[in-house]
């Protein structure tokens, strides 16, 4: 009998403790941010909506949006990440193909420069030398042109596919704000 009424005043503790500190959690911010600020909205519940009648709300318009835009913030900012990376691949592949040009152009200087060294006064060595030089100045000018030209390539491809995925995400933004509207929010931009 005094086991039973001790288990009892137990749990009536316990229950007690837990309904207070839940009690308590749910009256103290959780620190979150709702689906709507992460997007970048600013939303007010313009006729006192519940916290977790918001939440589904924003729920349901963020699918609501992303059927009717064909476009999801979450993948976009993952595929933007991943387009910047390839950028930065591409960047440091164009870097390695010009190594090595100045020696090749070198080279095939002096051989040319051998070539119209012997031809023009039978001097092939003097000739070389000069062709060498010319040729490693040269490749290496070609090199950084090269180089030049593909990075303006690269960082204009990424300054397109930006403003694309700002167009998209303005989009969705619109479709977003439009639905909580409609469920009577108040929404900023």
């Amino acid at each position: 009998m005094k086991r039973t009424l001790a288990a009892a005043a137990l749990i009536t503790i316990i229950v007690t403790s837990s309904a207070t500190v839940e009690a308590q959690q749910a009256s103290q911010p959780t620190g979150q941010k709702t689906l709507a600020a992460v997007v970048g909205l600013y939303v007010f519940p313009a006729q006192g909506q519940a916290a977790d009648q918001q939440s589904k709300d924003e729920a349901e318009c963020y699918n609501w949006a992303v059927d009717n835009t064909k476009t999801d913030p979450f993948s976009l900012s993952k595929q933007a990440q991943q387009a910047q990376e390839a950028a930065a691949q591409q960047q440091a592949q164009i870097q390695q193909q010009g190594e090595g040009a100045g020696v090749k152009g070198a080279v095939a200087g002096a051989a040319a420069g051998a070539l119209i060294g012997e031809i023009a006064s039978n001097d092939a060595g003097r000739g070389a030398a000069t062709g060498a030089a010319v040729g490693a100045v040269a490749a290496r000018r070609h090199r950084r042109r090269v180089q030049e030209q593909a990075s303006q390539q690269v960082e204009q491809q990424a300054q397109y596919q930006q403003q694309a995925t700002a167009q998209q995400i303005e989009g969705f933004k619109k479709a977003f704000g439009v639905c909580l509207e409609a469920k009577k929010y108040l929404v900023k931009f």
